[in-house]
């Protein structure tokens, strides 16, 4: 088997404008597949028979959640179990002008109409046969998804911020993987690209992050220079610690630590959020580095479900099903403005600190590389014992 042949993404931009599909291959960290990808405001009958034959997945269709508000999409559940996340909607048909909606002209018609401007809520019914995904604000620079990629692409190409995607899958049923596509591509005559490549086209040209200020910090571990940073997309505010000369060209230590304020205020021994700060401190005091502390309680839930959390994890629960009971994602955290902050600072090739594989997924699109991964275990205490034991066993972490 061949490998895609990838293209520029100007190219890609000029197929999507011109309402052919293309192949757009995930991180191999993160899925390792590709799905075809089009604009569902030029969605004709023979597109999603293409992807209905050729494809075999899920035809869904990216749309902005300000489109997802206008038309009264609300998430398909309230627990969003899903191992990528992927924010699922009602799903729907055209309200008018179809039969069973399950056809090809079918599907079709609805694809057009949720990327028509004119069309309001009382032109779909609910459920039916496509299923809208909504799109995280900031697309791929937020995060580094199929569903982002579709409305990153089909905005380049000045088309209505809704696309059609559906995922590859080989003849036998299974998944096709992005290192195995070559002789699919040449046979549909396909252009191809990374949502990677997309993060760098993006990235070029747009920045969400402004850097504030800088102040000295002098700490127990030592003095640092402490950057603050501001996202224009929800105006947040994230810091970054730094010590030393950071050398675009040498490989720069890095923690990024999400915030705990019951561990890196209080000290509590339910998480290892405290130990490890005070560790990656000590560790870049020692030797230089980064600290990015990304504003994100709780995995991205907040302070308040936090707690809630907590709560229900004293009635037995671990840390993932307590979240889902709340109805929440086991894991909120977004790590896309984190990888523009480390690009400001001048980081280039980095040593990660960190026992959480999610962190470096998608980063070499920010043009950052990963060129180690150091762990960083600490000893369990009677506390946090399960805790860490569903880190390991459930979200993959090395320790």
């Amino acid at each position: 088997m061949s490998t895609l042949i990838f293209h520029s993404i100007d190219e890609i931009i000029a197929d999507i404008a011109a309402g052919k599909v293309v192949i757009v291959a995930d991180d191999p960290s993160r899925e390792n597949e590709a799905d075809l990808v089009g604009a569902a405001s030029l969605c004709s009958k023979e597109m999603v028979n293409f992807m209905a034959v050729h494809a075999r997945g899920l035809i869904c269709a990216p749309i902005s959640r300000e489109r997802a508000e206008e038309l009264d999409l609300p998430q398909m559940t309230r627990r969003n179990l899903e191992g990528m996340k992927t924010a699922f909607t009602v799903s729907v048909d055209a309200a008018q002008g179809i039969t069973t909606g399950i056809s090809a002209a079918d599907r079709a018609l609805t694809l057009r109409l949720l990327a028509d401007p004119d069309s309001h809520a009382e032109a779909f019914v609910k459920p039916g046969h496509i299923f809208p995904l909504q799109a995280m604000c900031g697309g791929v620079l937020r995060r580094a998804g199929h569903t982002e990629a579709a409305i990153d692409l089909v905005k380049l190409a000045g088309l209505p911020e809704a696309g059609v995607i559906c995922e590859i899958m080989d003849e036998d049923g299974s998944m096709a993987r992005v290192g195995n596509l070559g002789e699919y591509q040449k046979k549909h005559d396909l252009k191809a690209c990374t949502i990677a490549q997309i993060i760098e086209y993006r990235r070029r040209s747009e920045k969400f992050i402004k850097h504030e200020n800088t102040v000295l910090m002098p700490t127990d571990f030592g003095d640092f220079k402490c950057h603050l940073y501001t996202v224009a997309l929800d105006n947040s505010h994230h810091l970054a610690l730094t010590r030393g000369t950071i050398d675009p060209d040498k490989p720069t230590l890095v923690r990024v630590h999400s915030e705990c304020l019951t561990g890196d205020v209080f000290h509590s021994q339910r998480c290892d959020c405290g130990p490890q700060l005070d560790a990656a401190m000590k560790r870049i005091s020692e030797d230089g580095g980064v600290l990015l502390y990304l504003r994100q309680e709780g995995r991205g839930i907040g302070l308040p479900a936090k707690i809630h959390a907590y709560k229900l994890q004293e009635e037995g629960l671990d840390t993932i099903e307590a979240n889902e009971k709340l109805g929440f994602a086991s894991d909120l955290r977004d790590y896309g403005m984190g990888a523009q902050i480390l690009y400001d600072l001048g980081v280039r090739r980095i040593k990660l600190l960190t026992n959480n594989p999610k962190k470096v997924i998608g980063l070499e699109g920010y043009g950052l590389e990963i060129t180690e991964q150091l762990p960083l275990s600490l000893p369990p205490n009677v506390h946090n014992q399960k805790y860490l034991d569903t880190k390991r066993l459930r979200m993959g972490h090395t320790l």
